[in-house]
């Protein structure tokens, strides 16, 4: 994996909100096939760069490369193509309360597919077997708990056998338990999928789970990108050291 060709690049990327400059100068290269954990303390742009990405936002400057793609020079009807290679698993899971499980997992294959709804069931059934909910079609939003309506954010994304998962904040306000489980699924997929896996969090745990490399954004750019095997290896007073004992305050 270490020489593998990168899938998504970040190149010089600018954002700011008004008068707050969120980041001037992020670069960042994702390989294909990894699992690629962005660390960074609340407001510093984790998950701004997950939506520049998919066009949810649009960056001032700087380009994206999905594939050798510039994303920031697409036109909509290119972007819904790469939104169907890329998934994104909201940190709230953003479902329908409305609408059942089932309906939740079906409703961007009947948007975008071509299927029977015979054949829209099968891989319903199937991506609830892949979370580990089997048979939980039937139930309401309002009936699962807060690590299950992440898998079923999750068994939503994947269901349109994306290339990309990007994750926001995927252990934010569960219990070690299901932090756990949300963790084995970011490496399930990783392994029975072959999906790149791009993990926004300050869940330093988690991160250490799933990763294959960790990038630090601080002070409005990537400061730094290791591979998990070196983290322990940071010496004292380094900035992602410090960000690991909890010394930077953001």
């Amino acid at each position: 994996m270490s020489d593998a060709a990168p899938i998504i690049r970040f190149e010089g990327l600018r954002k700011s909100f008004g008068p707050k400059v969120i980041f001037d100068d992020v670069t960042l290269d994702v390989r294909e096939g990894e699992n690629l954990a962005i660390l960074g303390g609340s407001g510093t742009g984790k998950s701004v760069m997950l939506k520049c990405l998919i066009r949810l936002l649009e960056p001032d400057g700087g380009r994206i490369f999905f594939k050798d793609r510039d994303v920031t020079e697409l036109d909509d009807a290119d972007m819904v193509q790469v939104r169907a290679e890329i998934a994104y698993v909201f940190q709230q899971a953003a479902l329908f309360d409305s609408m059942s499980v089932h309906d939740n997992i079906a409703y961007p294959l009947r948007g975008r597919l071509k299927l029977t709804e015979d054949e829209i069931g099968r891989r319903v059934a199937l991506n609830l077997e892949r979370v580990g909910l089997p048979g939980a079609g039937d139930l309401m939003p309002a009936q699962l708990s807060g690590g299950m309506r992440k898998r079923i954010g999750l068994a939503r994304a994947i269901a349109l056998e994306p290339k990309v998962i990007l994750w926001d904040e995927p252990t934010t306000g569960l219990d070690p338990s299901n932090t756990r489980r949300i963790s084995e699924l970011i490496l399930k997929m990783q392994r029975e999928l072959d999906v790149t896996s791009l993990v926004v969090t300050h869940d330093m745990t988690s991160a250490m789970m799933v990763a294959d490399r960790i990038a630090l954004l601080y002070e409005k750019r990537i400061h730094k990108v290791v591979a998990k095997a070196d983290v322990a290896r940071e010496p004292a007073g380094s900035v992602l050291r410090d960000f690991i004992e909890g010394n930077i305050a953001f």
